[in-house]
Protein backbone atom coordinates (compact mmCIF):
# COMPACT_ATOMS: atom_id res chain seq x y z
CA UNK A 1 0.00 0.00 0.00
CA UNK A 2 1.35 3.50 -0.86
CA UNK A 3 2.08 5.65 2.06
CA UNK A 4 -0.39 8.96 2.24
CA UNK A 5 2.17 12.15 1.76
CA UNK A 6 0.53 15.27 3.27
CA UNK A 7 0.17 18.42 1.36
CA UNK A 8 2.73 20.80 2.49
CA UNK A 9 2.08 23.60 5.40
CA UNK A 10 0.27 26.46 4.77
CA UNK A 11 2.67 29.57 4.24
CA UNK A 12 5.76 27.76 2.89
CA UNK A 13 7.85 29.62 0.08
CA UNK A 14 8.05 27.58 -3.16
CA UNK A 15 11.86 27.31 -2.61
CA UNK A 16 11.17 25.23 0.80
CA UNK A 17 8.89 22.54 -0.07
CA UNK A 18 11.21 19.79 -0.19
CA UNK A 19 12.76 21.33 2.78
CA UNK A 20 12.29 18.81 5.26
CA UNK A 21 13.88 19.96 8.97
CA UNK A 22 14.14 16.20 10.10
CA UNK A 23 16.90 15.15 7.79
CA UNK A 24 20.37 16.59 7.98
CA UNK A 25 21.69 18.74 4.93
CA UNK A 26 23.45 15.71 3.96
CA UNK A 27 21.22 13.86 2.99
CA UNK A 28 19.05 16.16 1.65
CA UNK A 29 21.61 17.28 -1.00
CA UNK A 30 22.46 13.40 -1.70
CA UNK A 31 18.58 13.63 -2.28
CA UNK A 32 19.16 16.41 -4.83
CA UNK A 33 22.04 14.77 -6.28
CA UNK A 34 20.56 11.34 -7.22
CA UNK A 35 17.05 13.23 -8.52
CA UNK A 36 19.48 14.72 -10.94
CA UNK A 37 21.01 11.77 -11.88
CA UNK A 38 17.78 9.92 -12.71
CA UNK A 39 16.63 12.85 -14.42
CA UNK A 40 19.65 12.34 -16.92
CA UNK A 41 18.90 8.61 -17.02
CA UNK A 42 15.70 9.19 -18.25
CA UNK A 43 17.22 11.37 -21.31
CA UNK A 44 19.47 8.69 -21.79
CA UNK A 45 16.67 6.24 -22.07
CA UNK A 46 15.15 8.42 -25.06
CA UNK A 47 18.85 8.41 -26.71
CA UNK A 48 19.11 4.91 -26.14
CA UNK A 49 15.36 4.50 -28.09
CA UNK A 50 17.06 6.20 -30.76
CA UNK A 51 19.92 4.57 -31.40
CA UNK A 52 17.70 1.44 -31.83
CA UNK A 53 15.56 3.34 -34.36
CA UNK A 54 18.50 4.17 -36.26
CA UNK A 55 20.38 1.22 -36.40
CA UNK A 56 17.04 -0.63 -37.09
CA UNK A 57 15.95 1.51 -39.73
CA UNK A 58 19.43 1.90 -41.17
CA UNK A 59 19.94 5.17 -40.11
CA UNK A 60 23.22 6.95 -41.12
CA UNK A 61 25.19 7.83 -38.31
CA UNK A 62 25.46 11.67 -37.78
CA UNK A 63 26.98 13.96 -35.25
CA UNK A 64 28.85 12.01 -31.99
CA UNK A 65 28.34 8.93 -34.11
CA UNK A 66 24.45 8.70 -33.72
CA UNK A 67 21.72 7.97 -36.21
CA UNK A 68 20.83 11.26 -38.18
CA UNK A 69 17.18 11.65 -39.00
CA UNK A 70 17.67 14.63 -40.41
CA UNK A 71 17.83 18.45 -39.20
CA UNK A 72 14.21 18.03 -38.11
CA UNK A 73 14.42 14.82 -36.66
CA UNK A 74 17.53 15.46 -34.96
CA UNK A 75 15.85 18.54 -33.40
CA UNK A 76 12.48 16.53 -32.09
CA UNK A 77 14.38 13.80 -30.37
CA UNK A 78 16.92 16.43 -28.59
CA UNK A 79 13.96 18.42 -27.53
CA UNK A 80 12.16 15.05 -25.73
CA UNK A 81 15.39 13.70 -24.45
CA UNK A 82 15.36 17.20 -22.16
CA UNK A 83 11.73 17.37 -21.64
CA UNK A 84 11.95 12.90 -20.56
CA UNK A 85 13.30 14.58 -17.04
CA UNK A 86 9.77 15.64 -15.98
CA UNK A 87 8.89 11.95 -15.25
CA UNK A 88 12.07 11.12 -13.77
CA UNK A 89 11.71 14.45 -11.08
CA UNK A 90 8.38 13.59 -10.61
CA UNK A 91 9.15 10.16 -8.67
CA UNK A 92 12.23 11.64 -7.35
CA UNK A 93 9.93 14.07 -5.37
CA UNK A 94 7.46 11.76 -4.27
CA UNK A 95 9.96 9.29 -3.60
CA UNK A 96 12.82 10.80 -2.65
CA UNK A 97 11.27 13.49 -0.71
CA UNK A 98 7.93 12.42 0.53
CA UNK A 99 6.10 15.36 -1.12
CA UNK A 100 3.48 15.69 -3.93
CA UNK A 101 5.05 15.70 -7.26
CA UNK A 102 2.71 18.71 -8.16
CA UNK A 103 5.13 20.82 -5.83
CA UNK A 104 7.46 20.64 -8.48
CA UNK A 105 5.26 23.34 -10.27
CA UNK A 106 3.85 25.72 -7.78
CA UNK A 107 2.68 26.32 -3.91
CA UNK A 108 -0.55 24.77 -5.29
CA UNK A 109 0.59 21.78 -6.64
CA UNK A 110 0.02 22.18 -10.19
CA UNK A 111 0.99 24.36 -12.82
CA UNK A 112 -1.16 27.82 -12.75
CA UNK A 113 -2.41 27.35 -16.19
CA UNK A 114 -4.24 30.70 -15.91
CA UNK A 115 -1.15 32.24 -14.85
CA UNK A 116 1.21 31.26 -17.00
CA UNK A 117 -1.06 32.25 -19.88
CA UNK A 118 -0.78 35.81 -18.37
CA UNK A 119 3.48 35.35 -17.84
CA UNK A 120 3.49 34.13 -22.02
CA UNK A 121 1.21 36.83 -23.03
CA UNK A 122 3.84 39.16 -21.71
CA UNK A 123 7.30 37.31 -22.35
CA UNK A 124 5.93 37.35 -26.35
CA UNK A 125 6.17 40.93 -25.97
CA UNK A 126 9.02 40.98 -24.44
CA UNK A 127 10.50 38.55 -26.81
CA UNK A 128 9.46 40.48 -29.54
CA UNK A 129 11.48 43.62 -28.65
CA UNK A 130 14.32 41.14 -28.09
CA UNK A 131 14.04 40.12 -31.82
CA UNK A 132 13.40 43.34 -32.73
CA UNK A 133 17.15 44.80 -31.40
CA UNK A 134 18.78 41.49 -32.39
CA UNK A 135 17.86 41.96 -36.48
CA UNK A 136 18.73 45.85 -36.09
CA UNK A 137 21.98 44.84 -34.89
CA UNK A 138 23.21 41.37 -35.74
CA UNK A 139 20.55 38.87 -37.55
CA UNK A 140 20.74 38.93 -41.39
CA UNK A 141 16.54 39.17 -42.33
CA UNK A 142 17.91 38.08 -45.72
CA UNK A 143 18.00 34.48 -44.41
CA UNK A 144 14.59 34.48 -44.41
CA UNK A 145 12.69 31.31 -46.80
CA UNK A 146 15.71 29.65 -47.56
CA UNK A 147 14.61 26.13 -46.48
CA UNK A 148 11.01 26.90 -48.55
CA UNK A 149 7.90 27.08 -47.55
CA UNK A 150 6.83 23.17 -47.31
CA UNK A 151 9.97 22.30 -45.00
CA UNK A 152 8.44 25.95 -42.94
CA UNK A 153 5.11 24.06 -42.84
CA UNK A 154 6.66 20.73 -41.51
CA UNK A 155 8.68 22.34 -38.99
CA UNK A 156 6.33 24.72 -37.36
CA UNK A 157 3.64 22.04 -35.50
CA UNK A 158 6.70 19.60 -34.94
CA UNK A 159 8.39 22.66 -32.33
CA UNK A 160 5.69 24.28 -31.19
CA UNK A 161 4.51 20.29 -29.98
CA UNK A 162 7.97 19.82 -28.32
CA UNK A 163 9.66 23.33 -27.89
CA UNK A 164 7.08 23.78 -24.01
CA UNK A 165 7.99 20.31 -23.47
CA UNK A 166 12.06 20.93 -23.66
CA UNK A 167 11.64 23.87 -21.79
CA UNK A 168 9.46 23.16 -19.40
CA UNK A 169 11.84 19.66 -18.80
CA UNK A 170 14.61 22.40 -17.95
CA UNK A 171 12.03 24.98 -15.43
CA UNK A 172 11.70 21.59 -13.29
CA UNK A 173 15.13 20.73 -13.05
CA UNK A 174 16.98 23.77 -12.33
CA UNK A 175 14.06 26.30 -11.29
CA UNK A 176 12.44 23.66 -9.86
CA UNK A 177 14.26 20.55 -8.22
CA UNK A 178 17.41 21.83 -8.07
CA UNK A 179 16.63 25.65 -6.54
CA UNK A 180 14.16 23.55 -3.69
CA UNK A 181 16.68 21.06 -3.53
CA UNK A 182 19.50 23.33 -2.88
CA UNK A 183 17.45 25.81 -0.52
CA UNK A 184 18.15 23.64 2.63
CA UNK A 185 21.78 25.11 2.61
CA UNK A 186 21.42 28.56 3.61
CA UNK A 187 18.84 30.39 5.42
CA UNK A 188 17.46 32.12 2.14
CA UNK A 189 17.11 30.98 -1.25
CA UNK A 190 20.33 32.84 -2.50
CA UNK A 191 22.63 30.13 -2.50
CA UNK A 192 20.19 27.68 -3.99
CA UNK A 193 19.75 30.39 -7.00
CA UNK A 194 23.41 30.72 -7.20
CA UNK A 195 23.99 27.36 -7.77
CA UNK A 196 21.13 26.46 -9.95
CA UNK A 197 22.28 29.47 -12.00
CA UNK A 198 25.61 28.38 -12.65
CA UNK A 199 24.74 24.74 -13.10
CA UNK A 200 22.07 26.07 -15.74
CA UNK A 201 24.99 28.06 -17.52
CA UNK A 202 27.65 25.10 -17.68
CA UNK A 203 25.12 22.17 -19.27
CA UNK A 204 24.56 24.91 -22.37
CA UNK A 205 28.30 24.82 -22.99
CA UNK A 206 31.88 26.71 -23.12
CA UNK A 207 31.44 29.30 -25.48
CA UNK A 208 31.57 32.88 -24.92
CA UNK A 209 32.26 34.83 -21.60
CA UNK A 210 29.30 36.97 -22.45
CA UNK A 211 27.67 34.31 -23.38
CA UNK A 212 27.86 33.10 -20.23
CA UNK A 213 26.86 35.52 -17.90
CA UNK A 214 24.15 35.88 -20.15
CA UNK A 215 22.70 32.55 -19.26
CA UNK A 216 23.78 33.30 -15.59
CA UNK A 217 21.90 35.71 -15.17
CA UNK A 218 19.01 34.69 -17.31
CA UNK A 219 18.97 32.08 -14.32
CA UNK A 220 19.06 34.23 -11.81
CA UNK A 221 16.20 36.45 -12.72
CA UNK A 222 14.46 33.56 -13.35
CA UNK A 223 14.79 32.01 -10.30
CA UNK A 224 13.82 34.86 -8.26
CA UNK A 225 10.41 34.96 -9.98
CA UNK A 226 10.15 31.46 -9.38
CA UNK A 227 10.48 32.26 -5.41
CA UNK A 228 8.94 35.68 -5.77
CA UNK A 229 5.76 34.00 -7.50
CA UNK A 230 5.27 31.04 -5.83
CA UNK A 231 6.04 28.84 -8.53
CA UNK A 232 7.72 28.18 -12.81
CA UNK A 233 4.93 29.24 -14.75
CA UNK A 234 7.11 32.66 -15.30
CA UNK A 235 10.15 31.31 -15.67
CA UNK A 236 8.38 28.81 -18.37
CA UNK A 237 6.69 31.50 -20.16
CA UNK A 238 9.66 33.36 -20.72
CA UNK A 239 11.94 30.52 -21.77
CA UNK A 240 9.51 28.90 -24.24
CA UNK A 241 9.29 32.56 -25.95
CA UNK A 242 12.65 32.61 -26.46
CA UNK A 243 13.13 28.80 -27.18
CA UNK A 244 10.74 28.67 -29.88
CA UNK A 245 11.16 32.44 -31.52
CA UNK A 246 14.79 31.22 -31.75
CA UNK A 247 13.96 27.32 -33.25
CA UNK A 248 10.93 28.87 -35.61
CA UNK A 249 13.73 31.64 -36.90
CA UNK A 250 16.33 28.62 -37.47
CA UNK A 251 13.80 26.53 -39.54
CA UNK A 252 12.80 28.76 -41.69
CA UNK A 253 16.23 30.00 -42.35
CA UNK A 254 17.65 26.08 -43.19
CA UNK A 255 19.48 26.63 -39.26
CA UNK A 256 18.11 23.56 -37.53
CA UNK A 257 20.92 21.96 -37.40
CA UNK A 258 23.01 24.32 -36.25
CA UNK A 259 25.20 23.83 -32.91
CA UNK A 260 25.12 27.63 -31.67
CA UNK A 261 23.66 28.42 -28.26
CA UNK A 262 23.07 31.32 -26.02
CA UNK A 263 25.96 30.65 -24.56
CA UNK A 264 27.86 31.71 -28.00
CA UNK A 265 26.29 35.07 -27.67
CA UNK A 266 28.06 38.81 -28.24
CA UNK A 267 27.97 41.08 -25.68
CA UNK A 268 25.44 43.48 -27.35
CA UNK A 269 23.21 41.10 -27.46
CA UNK A 270 23.74 40.17 -23.82
CA UNK A 271 23.31 43.18 -22.32
CA UNK A 272 19.94 43.82 -24.31
CA UNK A 273 18.72 40.17 -23.61
CA UNK A 274 19.69 40.63 -19.75
CA UNK A 275 17.84 44.37 -20.01
CA UNK A 276 14.59 42.60 -21.84
CA UNK A 277 14.24 39.82 -18.94
CA UNK A 278 14.87 42.10 -16.18
CA UNK A 279 12.16 44.49 -17.54
CA UNK A 280 9.98 41.08 -17.90
CA UNK A 281 10.61 40.59 -14.12
CA UNK A 282 9.83 43.75 -13.35
CA UNK A 283 6.37 43.75 -15.32
CA UNK A 284 5.65 40.02 -13.67
CA UNK A 285 6.75 40.81 -10.31
CA UNK A 286 3.92 43.96 -10.18
CA UNK A 287 0.96 42.09 -12.16
CA UNK A 288 1.47 39.37 -9.45
CA UNK A 289 0.78 41.26 -6.68
CA UNK A 290 -2.15 42.85 -9.10
CA UNK A 291 -3.48 39.48 -9.11
CA UNK A 292 -2.81 37.92 -6.05
CA UNK A 293 -1.16 35.35 -7.16
CA UNK A 294 -0.14 33.16 -4.40
CA UNK A 295 3.78 32.92 -3.25
CA UNK A 296 3.52 30.97 -0.48
CA UNK A 297 1.44 27.60 -0.16
CA UNK A 298 -2.65 28.91 0.74
CA UNK A 299 -4.47 27.46 2.78
CA UNK A 300 -7.14 25.68 0.22
CA UNK A 301 -3.74 23.50 -0.61
CA UNK A 302 -3.86 22.48 2.64
CA UNK A 303 -7.49 21.18 3.32
CA UNK A 304 -8.06 19.88 -0.81
CA UNK A 305 -4.17 19.78 -2.15
CA UNK A 306 -5.38 18.17 -5.51
CA UNK A 307 -8.52 20.18 -5.95
CA UNK A 308 -8.63 23.06 -3.85
CA UNK A 309 -7.04 26.66 -4.51
CA UNK A 310 -6.24 28.48 -7.72
CA UNK A 311 -3.07 30.11 -7.20
CA UNK A 312 -4.70 33.46 -7.04
CA UNK A 313 -5.85 34.64 -3.32
CA UNK A 314 -6.25 37.33 -1.92
CA UNK A 315 -3.82 39.79 -0.87
CA UNK A 316 -4.76 39.71 3.02
CA UNK A 317 -4.10 35.63 2.52
CA UNK A 318 -0.74 36.10 2.17
CA UNK A 319 0.01 34.86 5.83
CA UNK A 320 -3.01 32.48 6.65
CA UNK A 321 -1.83 29.24 8.38
CA UNK A 322 -3.89 26.67 10.22
CA UNK A 323 -3.12 26.90 14.27
CA UNK A 324 -1.76 23.52 14.48
CA UNK A 325 0.87 24.55 11.91
CA UNK A 326 1.72 28.46 12.40
CA UNK A 327 4.69 28.35 14.33
CA UNK A 328 6.12 26.25 11.28
CA UNK A 329 4.53 28.52 8.52
CA UNK A 330 6.30 31.64 10.59
CA UNK A 331 9.75 30.06 10.25
CA UNK A 332 9.33 29.29 6.69
CA UNK A 333 8.53 32.23 5.93
CA UNK A 334 10.77 34.47 7.85
CA UNK A 335 13.77 32.23 5.99
CA UNK A 336 12.05 32.41 2.84
CA UNK A 337 12.53 36.23 2.71
CA UNK A 338 13.82 37.51 -0.74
Amino acid sequence: MLAVIPPPVPGTPYHLLAVDSSRPWWRSLAITVAGGFLAVVAGLVVVCAVVVTGIATGRPAGRFQLPTFGDLGDSAWQLLVVGAVIPALAVAARAGQRRPAGTLASVCGRLRLPWLAVCLLVAIAAQLCYVGAETMMERDATELGRVGWPGFLVAVPVLLALVPLQVAGEEYLFRGWLLQGLSGLGRGPWIALVGSALLFAGVHGLGTVWGFLDLVAFALITGWLAVRTGGLEAAIAIHLATNLVAMIWQAATGNLASTETAADGSWRMTLVDVATVALYAAVISRLADRRGVAAVVPEPAARGYRRGGTGIRARSDATMTSPANSSAASSANRSGSV
